[in-house]
């Protein structure tokens, strides 16, 4: 049985030969063009007719070949499968048309969650001004290289670990949680994720059931309403006083409620602190309706003028607070290592949920951060980050109240890395483009709303910049907030 004549397959010189050839020839057996048990050309001949190089003709034959659509006879030729049946339809999950079609499967509940939330930031992430970007200029790169290197040939690093994380990390990060944060925690309540974003999400889909009330700050984190909003829940803003949770009306307005996810330590992004008896009135609320606590110790290390303030997770008995934090802004956002300390009754649950989502997080970077902690390494690259993000803190500060002010009014907390302004008469996704197209990032503050129905605004990440940088950045706002 001879084929039909290859002269009549047209190639496109802009897309691959390789890909349409076999696209051509794997639709021709399907629609009984080339029936079963027809012998196909050489490949030299095949190549000359089409006016493509044999090495790619054969590349296509062998795949084919491979797939069961040919078949070769030494001595013969190469044929269409006889187990391939002629005239046969093309498959309904094959498709040669670019049109998508009505009846596709449909999504899971937490798929069409996902479908509604908003699209990806479009900020760019490194520029200077990005919130949460270190100074990555003042890592000990060296000093981390030699660590890395330390590590590198050790085989057991290189298979499958724990989901929970590697335990010499679990086991410095105990110790150093007790000692600056007084969290109350063993190595067994520990677990390592990929960020503080896998920490959210394995909270949302270990506590919370589609429809149940989860609680977040307004404005807040918004990749928490994120993370919630994927697995159903039905959000409810928490406002704030004096740029923290307004913790009296909370206790007074709610009584049914799955989960309250909080920044106690440094409110993200108002600033502010959550004073001690808030703190001692909301861990009863919750024990007494039964609600988890979500404790997300952001930017508590880089407190310029007091000590951290004590923790939830610390400070609870009967509470049950799950305790959230991240190495991306204390090292490098790249490592992309979180942590979670959760309750004792809830470790095997959370553990296998970490199995399910991601298995392991990366061995290597977990071993490298153990030994930067156990060795001081982490404890005084800290104290130099707190000294460094003061000058910068202060030399910005001065900067908003001498150039903006009125215009834009200063909201100056004494921690962290970030800076907002108010800019009531602006819109402030303008504002935020306006620097941009200079190469400098920020967030608008409406982003942290719901919705974006809140003050106009904008969140400076100073962390990641320079005096000149500074400098620069604050003239164009000026300039900006004065058309």
């Amino acid at each position: 049985m001879s084929a039909p004549d290859l002269a009549d397959l047209t190639l496109d010189s802009t897309q691959p030969l390789q890909a349409q050839l076999y696209r051509s020839l794997v639709q021709w057996i399907c629609n009984g063009r080339l029936l079963a048990g027809a012998k196909l050309p050489s490949s030299r001949r095949m190549s000359e007719t089409l006016g493509i190089s044999r090495n790619t003709v054969t590349l296509v034959m062998e795949q084919l070949k491979a797939e069961g659509f040919l078949t070769s006879h030494p001595g013969r030729g190469v044929f269409v499968s006889s187990e391939f049946p002629s005239h046969v339809k093309k498959p309904k999950g094959v498709s040669w048309q670019t049109k998508i079609p009505g009846n596709l499967p449909k999504l899971s509940s937490y798929g069409d969650a996902i479908r509604q939330l908003p699209g990806k930031d479009t900020n760019m992430p490194s520029l200077p001004f990005t919130p949460g970007l270190p100074d990555l200029n003042a890592f000990p790169f060296k000093l981390w290289n030699r660590l890395y290197r330390r590590h590198l040939g050790r085989k057991p690093l290189a298979g499958y670990g724990q989901s929970q994380g590697y335990l010499p990390l679990r086991q410095a990060l105990a110790e150093y949680l007790r000692s600056s944060r007084g969290v109350r925690c063993n190595p067994d309540q520990i677990i390592i994720t990929n960020g503080a974003q896998e920490a959210l999400s394995l909270c949302a889909q270990v506590t919370v059931n589609p429809g149940d009330t989860v609680l977040i700050e307004n404005p807040g984190y918004r990749r928490a309403r994120l993370a919630f909003h994927a697995v159903g829940a039905k959000l409810k803003p928490a406002g704030l006083i004096n740029h923290t949770l307004n913790v009296g009306k909370l206790i007074k307005t709610t009584s049914t409620a799955r989960l309250l996810f909080t920044t106690p330590t440094h409110q993200y992004p108002m600033g502010g602190v959550m004073p001690a008896d808030d703190r001692v009135k909301l861990l009863d609320w919750a024990a007494q309706f039964g609600c988890w606590i979500l404790e997300d110790d952001y930017d508590s290390e880089f407190s310029f003028q007091h000590k951290p303030v004590a923790t939830l997770q610390g400070m609870a008995e009967n509470t049950p607070v799950l305790y959230m934090g991240s190495f991306s802004k204390t090292l490098q956002p790249s490592l992309r290592l979180g942590y979670l300390v959760v309750p004792k009754f809830s470790i095997p649950e959370f553990i296998h949920a970490k199995e399910i989502l991601s298995g392991h997080s990366p061995l290597l970077c977990q071993a490298v951060v153990a030994d930067f902690i156990n060795e001081g390494h982490f404890v005084r690259h800290l104290r130099k980050m707190r000294n460094n993000y003061f000058e910068k803190w202060t030399h910005l500060c001065q900067l908003i109240r001498d150039q903006l002010e009125p215009q834009a009014q200063l909201i100056a907390s004494n921690t962290g890395m970030h800076l907002v302004i108010s800019t009531p008469d602006h819109c402030d996704t303008q504002l935020a483009n306006t620097l941009t197209a200079s190469r400098f990032g920020s967030t608008p503050l409406s982003l942290y709303y719901p919705n974006r129905k809140g003050q106009s605004g904008l969140v400076l990440g100073f962390a990641n910049t320079s005096i000149n940088e500074r400098e620069r950045c604050i003239n164009i706002l000026k300039e900006a907030l004065n058309k």
